[in-house]
């Protein structure tokens, strides 16, 4: 199973549950031999997964781990009521993008103070686990998105891999026809298509912190004339990233947007010969800048020094960069040790792309912190509403930062 991006927050907004989660736990304790783990793996083979190796772990230290998976949406929620009733977890995984709401609080340990090794790390994933300047949250794998395309209908139509928006556009239009799309993305209202605006926003020079500069104009624009052009569907507006992998997969698009995590189901099927390209860019030469999207573990304040302790010790354990190679290859995600990420490269060259991607990743967090969610919803606003023709992309974006400045 894939960690992609949780939905935004709901309750981290309440003062008194805020107040609550920093808070030091004084419930009874599991016993004392076991970790306990607060996590969205509702999966029965994600959390067989991680389950096992929660288990190679705790092993080497004579403990042993529980996890009480719960889905993703809930994560947050249900982590504020344990705070309120003083019973949080040992480990705590969080979506990164939630992180700074919880760090905020003065609940989470920093990662130094228990002596949890962060040497090695991508760039991209020290952020995604950082707030204000301190790295609360471990990564051991992450995600970002790339262009998916049906090797055969390329091949068909004589166009290679488009590398610039140019090329993408033109791509899509001659690969649409046969009742068929040129290409899909997600443009839901919600964290998914958040998650696949951001690498044309941000590789156009958007700032999320600036909305209005006028320098995210020009993604709003190119979603736009795809769906004008009608080599992309109008439903985009309703499919969240799934949607897009089912579409991909029944032929109906020639192209998509979409990450790592459809692996497996792409693998399985028969009908698509797939391969995977670098996210295009405004022009040649640029750089793409994608979302490293994902989970990361952190430990939650405690009276107890040894649980804490004991929790380090796993997280430790669980990234190593033999531990982090062999998650990434089994959940269909890169290890966020540089080193680790490098021979995942090396030994799935199909997802090469990601690999590259995700050491240069953003985090969505990285310059509004717990902010984020407010942004977040603000973006989609901006683009539901060119898509469906209800205001301009310069209008958008401007009502779009009204929107995120009235948030704060």
């Amino acid at each position: 199973m894939y960690s992609r991006p949780a939905r935004p927050l709901l309750a981290v907004a309440t003062v008194g549950a805020v107040a609550a989660f920093g808070l030091p736990g004084c419930a009874p304790a599991p016993d004392p031999g076991t970790v306990t783990v607060l996590n969205s793996a509702t999966d029965t083979a994600e959390h067989t997964k991680n389950q096992r190796f929660f288990d190679r772990c705790a092993r080497k230290y004579g403990l042993r781990v529980e996890q009480n998976s719960v889905p993703a949406d809930q994560v947050s929620s249900k982590a504020l009521r344990m705070a309120s009733s003083k019973s949080l977890p040992d480990i705590l995984e969080l979506d990164g993008s939630e992180l700074p709401q919880f760090a905020e609080t003065g609940g989470l340990h920093s990662l130094k103070e228990l002596g949890v090794d962060t040497t090695g790390f991508s760039r991209s994933a020290v952020i995604l686990g950082s707030y204000d300047g301190t790295r609360y949250g471990v990564a051991r794998a992450a995600n970002s998105l790339a262009l998916y395309y049906n090797k055969d209908l390329l091949k068909k139509a004589g166009v290679e891999p488009p590398r610039t928006w140019d090329e993408l556009r033109a791509a899509a239009r001659e690969l649409t026809g046969d009742g068929r799309y040129g290409l899909a993305f997600s443009a839901s209202p919600d964290a998914d298509g958040v998650y696949q605006f951001l690498p044309f926003f941000w590789s156009s020079g958007g700032d999320e912190a600036r909305l209005d500069d006028g320098k995210g104009v020009a993604a709003l624009e190119l979603w736009q004339r795809l769906v004008a052009d009608k080599s992309v569907s109008k439903a985009v507006v309703n499919w969240n990233q799934q949607d897009v992998n089912d579409q991909f997969v029944a032929g109906r698009t020639a192209m998509m947007i979409n990450g790592p995590w459809q692996v497996p189901v792409l693998a399985a099927q028969k009908d698509v010969d797939w391969a995977v390209a670098d996210m295009p860019v405004p022009e040649a030469g640029d750089t793409a800048v994608t979302p490293i999207g994902g989970t990361v573990m952190t430990v939650p304040r405690n009276e107890d020094d040894s649980r804490e302790k004991n929790a380090a010790k796993i997280l430790n354990c669980l990234n190593t960069p033999e531990n982090q190679l062999a998650w990434g290859e089994a959940v269909n995600n890169v290890p966020t040790r540089a080193a680790a990420a490098r021979t995942y490269a090396r030994q799935n060259p199909k997802l090469a792309p990601f690999a590259g991607l995700v050491t240069t990743a953003r985090s969505r967090t990285a310059q509004v912190g717990a902010g984020w969610p407010v942004v977040g919803d603000a973006l989609a606003g901006a683009f539901q509403s060119v898509l469906t023709g209800q205001a301009s992309p310069e209008s958008a974006l401007r009502r779009a930062q009204r929107q995120a400045t009235a948030g704060e």
